[in-house]
């Protein structure tokens, strides 16, 4: 049990490594209506809501998928 465990949280950890090196090459994530932008003079927020809750939607059809019983 242990082992399966630590496989899959070896894999998770790749996959976001390659999310995260590929990300800037992803047209529109991050950056799609109903992401929270505002900036002032030194201030900048940014809260991609939208890109998360998309996101979200497909790791859970993907996980859904994958551990089914």
């Amino acid at each position: 049990m242990l082992g399966k465990f630590l496989i899959f949280t070896g894999v998770i950890l790749v996959l976001i490594g390659l999310l995260l090196t590929l990300t800037p090459k992803i047209p529109y994530l991050g950056r799609l209506p109903g992401d929270i932008i505002i900036k002032k003079e030194n201030f900048t927020f940014y809260f991609p809501i939208v890109t998360c809750i998309i996101i979200s939607i497909l790791l859970t059809i993907l996980l859904n998928l994958f551990f089914r019983r």
